[in-house]
């Protein structure tokens, strides 16, 4: 793109060279070389590049460029006080902006609770170039209610904890000298009902560190008294046009807004209007934007008044259309640009071990979409956060569908339970959270989907949102509820199926998409939160393993594309977070778990040959097999070979509950617990590396042979699996007098434990 070298400055744009006029003026928290990130659990590469004079200095908006700004990111004074108390006459600490408290590239790495308030403070001042024009105070995002003084007094107040927000603070300037600011914040994280994602103050397990405070870029800029306030940008692919409706401050009849459409070959188009009114240009000949091919026009919006500029902004645009529309066997499926359309593509959180919600650099938040396209992806799920506008830029850029969640907060419903009740100030919040990420989002070509509720976790008046999401922005697909509680509208029927895959049944006017699978995990040490305890839907010990196992999902995720209509599918995840191990790389971003190249051919559809999968110890899917068992916790040898478990029951497997997902059950189980003994002999086999386990559980379960751990299975599957068998396990193995012992535990929902042995035969 034309307006690249701006969108990746260093700090500031300025066509007077101001840039060195603007870094001599006042880092207003104090000395830079005082600054120190606190020590953290676990440390990107990027850190390194991290300082009070470089933190995240590129342009923070992407979609609507000025040349003269100003970057208040760096040092700033903090104070830590109780939530009603006053102003505090000092702040103790130094923080660098934009990190969030919690984090450690913030300097600060304290946890702050709904009890807490977090008072930030710097001064800056006003270059001479700017005097005479207003001047616009912007903050990228603040979690979650924020109120701001300029010199005390009091200039705006914010309740959100992700979408921009300005306020115009020219009245209440110094008339020279420093000018103070002050930002106090409030964050109840999950005491709170207010779009939190997975935030939680005590985090375990897939719920992680909050975001407190100012995170995303703080910055200056001028503009005359009549300026474009905003822009929207909407492709017209069908009858080749884009249509540009600028929002400006301008009052009087004889302004006029002139749009310039080009690209790399030079001027395309042009048009005009008086503001307030759209401006349709058409584009001869256009270069449809896709993840194959992402192509970007450049506009250039000018506000005149006669024949002079009063204001100038750089943005761009993708001619793309996402729809819905039958394909050749009558399925119907998501089209992008009128063809259907496969996409692909993991789950991304957006969280990092340093920054938390914030990136350390720009090159970094590059990074997770250059290795999601080089893993063979076409699209990622951004889940329940919303990223600063660079991100999405970048995506836009390296050519990236995005699915866009909306935050998730409130209460959780199950998924056979109504929609949940909100107060009319949670819902009143959400709603208006939710329309401003719309808004602040919808010029960005990458963006395809808008997810508003994920799992039941705060879905209220489902079918109304749907609708208000269709009025807000018509030209997107609308996913009513990623998972559970489909409500029937909307553009698709979402499942998710751990580790899957699966597919839902097909319908007439919805696409049928898995909003989530996989999540096999691998923990890789030296590159996780902590040393032990780490979390996964499916735990792996190698990279071998890891690698076979995702072969075999994928084997079997292809053909529902033909077979049943999928049209999407979403893998969890793009990197591990904090304890949960289920990423495609690890936390830090230093190591890609599985080969970079087979990934991304495998994603491509080019699986290699599958063994086929032999019973040696047959399930309960095979054979009426029979278990001695317990509900009672046993003598801690219970799992030893030796073990007398006459006085158990007896029954045949599988035990659980009728109406689990995929559960095969022949001994009803609906305790808390259940321990399984079943000798076993291995027959005719011999090569005890071909050798597996078959388990479908739900939940957690530990599975012994002879005495030693197998596997450690964490969380629920709803089907049968393949599970590799640890090296010492299967070094126990022999013809005969083996012993396979099983723990499962059950928290909620259905329940199901079975277990059996399998060999892996290559096809010849």
């Amino acid at each position: 793109m034309n307006q690249s070298h701006k969108l990746s400055s260093s700090g500031a744009v300025s066509v007077r060279g101001a840039v060195l006029i603007l870094m001599l003026l006042g880092l207003g928290g104090g000395v830079a070389g005082e600054w120190r990130p606190a020590q953290g659990p676990l440390m990107t590469r990027w850190a390194r590049e991290v300082s009070p004079d470089n933190a995240l200095r590129e342009y923070p908006r992407p979609m609507m460029v000025r040349d003269q700004w100003r970057n208040l990111n760096g040092l700033w004074d903090l104070a830590i006080v109780a939530k009603d108390a006053p102003r505090p006459s000092a702040f103790p600490m130094q923080i660098l902006v934009p990190f969030p408290v919690e984090s450690a590239l913030s300097g600060v790495m304290k946890a702050v609770t709904e009890n807490d308030r977090i008072w930030y403070r710097r001064t800056f001042e006003v270059p001479p170039t700017w005097r005479g024009q207003r001047l616009l105070l912007h903050f990228g995002a603040v979690d979650f209610e924020a109120t701001v003084w300029v010199n005390g007094k009091e200039v705006g107040r914010h309740a959100g904890g992700y979408d921009a927000f300005s306020f115009d603070i020219t009245d209440a300037l110094a008339a020279s000298g420093p000018n103070e600011l002050v930002v106090a914040v409030w964050d109840p994280t999950d005491a709170g009902t207010q779009p939190r994602g997975k935030q939680i103050r005590k985090p375990h397990g897939i719920w992680y560190t909050p975001t407190s405070g100012i995170w995303q870029t703080v910055w200056l800029e001028p503009v005359s008294s009549a300026y474009i306030r905003s822009l929207k940008i909407t492709p017209d692919v069908d009858q080749s046009a884009v249509v540009v409706e600028p929002t400006t401050t301008a009052t009087l009849g004889t302004y006029v807004v002139e749009v310039t459409v080009s690209d790399r070959s030079g001027t395309v188009a042009s048009g005009s209007a008086r503001p307030g009114n759209a401006i349709r240009i058409p584009i001869k000949n256009p270069k449809l934007w896709s993840p194959e091919n992402p192509h970007l026009y450049d506009l250039r919006i000018a506000l005149k008044l006669g024949n002079r500029a009063i204001d100038r902004v750089e943005s761009y645009f993708g001619m793309r259309k996402i729809s819905l529309g039958k394909d050749a066997k009558g399925f119907t499926r998501l089209m992008l640009n009128n063809k259907p359309y496969f996409q692909h593509g993991p789950l991304d959180q957006g969280f990092w071990p340093d920054g938390l919600y914030t990136a350390p650099t720009d090159a970094a938040l590059r990074y997770d979409i250059e290795m999601t396209k080089k893993l063979g992806y076409n699209m990622a799920r951004k889940h329940v956060k919303i990223e600063p506008a660079r991100w999405y830029y970048w995506c836009d850029k390296l050519g990236l569908l995005v699915w866009q969640d909306m935050p998730s907060g409130d209460r959780y419903i199950r998924p056979n339970e109504p929609d949940i009740q909100r107060t009319p100030e949670s819902a009143a919040q959400f709603e208006r959270e939710y329309a401003a990420m719309i808004k602040g989002l919808g010029n960005h070509p990458c963006i395809v989907m808008w997810v508003p509720f994920n799992e039941g976790w705060g879905q209220y008046d489902t079918a109304r949102i749907v609708e208000l999401t269709r009025k807000l922005d018509p030209t997107r697909l609308v996913n009513n509820a990623s998972g559970w509680a489909d409500r029937g509208v909307g553009d698709v029927n979402d499942m998710h199926k751990y580790p899957g895959p699966g597919c839902p049944e097909p319908e007439e006017k919805r696409a049928s998409v898995l909003g989530e699978f996989g999540g096999l995990g691998l923990p890789l040490r030296g590159h996780t939160w902590q040393s032990e305890r780490n979390w996964g839907y499916r735990s792996f010990t190698n990279e071998a393993a890891l690698t076979s196992a995702y072969i075999d999902l994928l084997a079997r995720l292809f053909p529902l594309i033909e077979e049943k209509g999928l049209s999407a599918a979403v893998y969890t995840q793009t990197t591990d977070v904090e304890v949960e191990v289920n990423g495609l790389m690890t936390y830090d971003r230093e190591i890609v778990k599985m080969p970079l190249k087979l990934v991304a051919e495998i994603n491509q559809g080019k699986i290699p040959p599958r063994p086929k999968v032999v019973d040696v110890v047959p399930s309960a899917r095979t054979e009426r097999a029979t278990w001695r068992f317990t509900t009672q916790k046993p003598a801690a040898d219970w799992f030893r070979p030796g073990f007398d478990a006459g006085s158990w029951k007896e029954g045949p497997g599988g035990f659980g509950t009728r109406g689990t997902p995929g559960a095969v059950v022949r001994t009803e189980w609906n305790t808390e617990s259940i321990w399984l003994r079943r000798e076993f002999s291995l027959g005719s086999v011999t090569a005890r590396e071909d050798l597996r386990l078959l388990v479908h559980h739900d939940e957690d379960a530990v599975v012994y042979i002879n005495g030693v751990v197998a596997t450690v299975l964490p969380g629920y599957t709803s089907d049968y699996e393949v599970v590799t068998i640890r090296e010492p396990a299967l070094a126990t193995l022999k013809p005969t007098g083996n012993v396979l012992a099983v723990h499962c535990r059950q928290t909620a929902g259905g329940q199901y434990i079975d277990v059996g042995l399998v060999r892996l035969e290559m096809p010849k």
